[in-house]
């Protein structure tokens, strides 16, 4: 009996979501029509801040369909003081596809529309591609470590394309985000890695310090940390309700001035103070996990 309610609670789930991000995008596209016709700056910056609204009420219906169906059982802990005119940069640990869901739904209404930068390959996912050509969510090539030594050119190339992406972003006040982790964390990559951390793997600090030499108005890093009670991970497991009780803490640190407008492909000091700065991050994020755990 459990498992056909629950099942159900997962088929209901779905559909609803689907309906919401449907009605949500729809919208997006409708409403971003004439940017398409007209091309004119002042009116892109006034789609993008209409479109970022829109966004914003499509995660709220996320957020009531959740609350609805899984019940109020995530906790935020988050006592910091944001500015929803402000640009920021937000970074978390990543072990589910899921993730996504939590965080847009902690950082609503608290700090801009999180942003996020797209693997190209997922062009062809319509909500992704409204994403892209409506919220400015831009698309990336990501290359891997052994394509960059065997090609460094690729180095400059991603990070010409990161600089052009967060143009887009200075439109209207955002949150560009990033999984610093670069993939989803689980047992087998972590002991692979032989990662320093007990509950993370290593961060990888390109993207996020090509974006901030890109965006010169970004003052703080924002630090989401998620703990799941749940072991389990897969799709059907949150839509289910068995990832339902969650813990999101979030954390604010303040930029230093000697890391911000920076070149991260060419300059080698840079390079080594922001791996640093993060490392330090990256620890202290490892211990709040820890003690974030059910």
């Amino acid at each position: 009996m459990y498992h056909i309610k629950s099942n159900l609670i997962g088929f209901i789930t779905f559909i609803l979501i689907i309906v919401e991000l449907t009605i949500g995008f729809g919208t997006l596209a409708l409403v971003n029509v004439p940017r398409a016709i007209f091309p004119f700056k002042s009116l892109k910056i006034k789609l993008s801040r209409i479109s970022n609204s829109i966004g914003e009420y499509t995660v709220y219906g996320l957020k009531i369909i959740m609350k609805i169906m899984h019940r109020d059982s995530m906790q935020v802990f988050d006592d910091n003081e944001f500015d929803k005119n402000s640009w920021y940069m937000a970074v978390s640990n990543h072990q589910s596809w899921a993730d996504i869901f939590i965080l847009l739904v902690a950082a609503h209404k608290r700090i801009p529309l999180l942003k996020f930068f797209m693997k190209k390959e997922l062009a062809w996912i319509p909500f992704i591609f409204l994403a892209n050509k409506t919220l400015n969510m831009p698309f990336v090539n990501r290359h891997s470590k052994k394509e960059l030594e065997k090609n460094p050119d690729l180095r400059f190339q991603d990070y010409e394309n990161t600089l052009k992406a967060c143009k887009r972003f200075q439109r209207s006040p955002s949150t560009i985000f990033s999984y610093a982790e670069g993939t989803r964390n689980n047992s087998i990559k972590h002991q692979a890695q032989n990662s320093p951390y007990k509950n993370l793997l290593k961060p990888r600090i390109g993207g996020i310090a090509t974006a901030l030499s890109a965006m010169s108005n970004i003052d703080v890093l924002v630090d989401y940390s998620v703990v799941y009670k749940s072991d389990k991970r897969g799709a059907w497991a949150f839509l289910k309700g068995d990832m339902r009780d969650v813990k999101v803490s979030v954390k604010k640190y303040v930029i230093p001035e000697n890391l911000k407008n920076k070149n991260y492909s060419t300059d080698e000091q840079y390079r080594e103070n922001f791996k640093e700065w993060i490392e330090k991050i990256w620890a202290e994020k490892d211990l709040e996990i820890e003690k974030l755990k059910f």
